[in-house]
């Protein structure tokens, strides 16, 4: 072979590599080493990328520690771990702090807009390997998707004094939320290298992810990790209480310790040695579980969030923020009305009866007017007060919507009030729908992900052929409702969500936070 044929091979031989149906793309270098994905059709896909050292033995509750370099490429072909949860059966394991990037940048220099996943679960269950999270159609129409593993369950937020003592910050339980900022850390020093721009990242997230991504945007040690945030069904505008409902799940740091105390007992742990010692299967684990939910610790999450957005002390960015219109339908439990006025009144006391007048049942079963109380109050009211409060104080774009996409009912069925469940956006905006979708749910598909797509491009959703989404100013209109097309409307269940916001109001005056004890 002559000199210059094998000079033309050199030259060729980062396209023979990059380029076919067999090929890889070139190693990327991360700030711990080089990665190495997989080419699928016209994106790049990396699976399993540790950010942070595996949190086990002595690293189990502390904040996420930095990973160790490697060297040599390491493989991202394959999804790491989920975090542990629940039994422990399935792709699950204490090391679980990885992410997965979906890019379709064919070079560094493209400085692509970055979306960044934060899945649901209660705070208990999660995962990024699941196939509605799957990032490539989302990547396909510009954007950089990333998707962070972080701890759930009593792994990811048991608070105790031990634990608290041994923090430089004196907290504890807020581990999961500290992976979500080390995961956006890590997005920040590297994703340039995937061809992103790390000023134009966007949060997202649904049901815990959604309360995560309002977390984050009152959080102070979360400044400057992103320009935008979505939330799909979620918030934390409640006061705290010791015995926690939906929409006032947090606890103060000392109610949650209490907590990390009974659990403790629980489990006949001597010490928080004896803890780490103890293998997952051995620690209970999941939602009946009262020690796996954030707490108000003073420097993750410092203060009751309704407040912070009060005196606009918060991240001011850009949020495009919504719910479903029978979240309801997932979370009521009562099996009849005489149940439901009996819990109304367990729950919020001296408001129940005004509540059951803006709520009220049927005879027999429970009608979406009943069903939507506990909708507004854990989802509704939450997004409601993020929209006017940040309105109200501060300078950013927001977007407000209701999803109401579902099967028309039979009017003589039992399901012929039924609305559109929670969860159940999630695969709209992935462009992850079954073969058996119908065409008004592929339309809707296509209308959601673009509307996400172009707020993480523009910091607004709105583009040509496109209906116009205005911007939410507080009043009880521009609302964008989604339900076969997208049209701006009036906030829904309005007079409701007022009295509802009267008991929240209630509950942050002496009388009502003594009611609540």
């Amino acid at each position: 072979m002559t000199k210059t044929k094998e000079i033309i091979l050199l030259l060729l031989l980062p396209l023979i590599f990059t380029c076919g149906a067999y090929a890889k793309p070139a190693p990327v270098m991360t700030e711990y080493g080089l990665v190495q994905g997989t080419a699928e059709d016209d994106i790049t896909v990396y699976r399993g990328i540790p950010f942070a050292a595996p949190p086990v033995g002595d690293l189990r509750w502390k904040a996420p520690q930095p990973a160790e370099k490697w060297d040599g490429v390491r493989q991202a072909t394959n999804f790491a771990n989920d975090p542990y949860q629940g039994d422990g059966n399935g792709n699950v394991g204490e090391d679980c702090l990885y992410l997965n990037v979906w890019t379709p940048a064919k070079s560094p220099d493209e400085k692509l807009p970055v979306m960044v996943w934060i899945y649901g679960g209660g705070f208990s269950f999660g995962s990024t390997s699941t196939p509605v999270h799957n990032g490539e159609f989302l990547a396909r129409k510009g954007v950089i998707l990333v998707s962070i593993n972080y701890r759930v369950g009593v792994l990811g937020f048991l608070a105790h004094p031990e634990l608290s003592a041994e923090s430089p910050d004196h907290i504890s339980g807020n581990y999961g939320i500290l992976d979500q900022i080390a995961g956006l850390k890590w997005v920040q020093k590297n994703i340039a290298a995937f061809g992103g721009d790390p000023e134009k990242v966007t949060i997202f997230g649904e049901s815990a992810g959604a309360i995560s991504v309002s977390m984050l945007c009152a959080s102070p040690e979360a400044k400057g990790l992103f320009r935008g945030a979505i939330s799909q069904s979620g918030g934390s505008f409640g006061p705290t209480r010791p015995t926690t409902f939906p929409g006032e799940n947090m606890k103060a740091l000392e109610q949650a310790e209490a907590g990390g105390l009974a659990y403790m007992k629980e489990v006949c742990a001597a010490s928080l040695a004896d803890l780490r010692k103890m293998s997952p299967k051995e620690l209970p684990n999941g939602w009946t579980t009262p020690t796996t939910w954030p707490n108000v610790d003073g420097k993750i999450i410092i203060d009751d969030q309704f407040k912070l957005y009060e005196a606009g002390n918060y991240n001011d960015v850009d949020i495009l923020v919504g719910y479903n219109s029978d979240e309801g339908l997932s979370f009521t439990w009562e099996k009849s009305p005489e149940q439901y006025i009996q819990n109304t009144h367990h729950r919020y006391g001296p408001y129940a009866d005004k509540l059951l007048q803006a709520y009220p049942t049927g005879k027999s079963g429970l009608p979406k007017s009943a069903r939507d109380l506990m909708r507004d109050a854990a989802f509704g009211w939450q997004t409601w007060s993020w929209a006017r409060l940040q309105n109200k104080t501060g300078k950013s774009n927001v977007y407000f919507y209701y999803f109401d996409q579902h099967a028309d009912h039979d009017p003589d069925s039992p399901e012929a009030d039924h609305g559109t469940p929670h969860g159940v956006d999630v695969p709209y905006v992935f462009h992850t729908l079954g073969s058996d979708a119908s065409s008004a749910d592929k339309e809707m598909s296509d209308l959601l992900s673009t509307y996400w797509t172009n707020f993480a491009k523009y910091g607004t959703p709105n583009g040509s052929d496109l209906p116009y989404w205005p911007a939410y100013e507080g009043g009880d209109d521009k609302v964008m409702h989604f339900h076969n097309g997208a049209s701006a409307g009036e906030l829904p269940s309005a007079d409701s969500l007022k009295v509802l916001d009267e008991y929240f109001a209630w509950r942050r005056t002496p009388e009502g936070a003594a009611w609540a004890k």
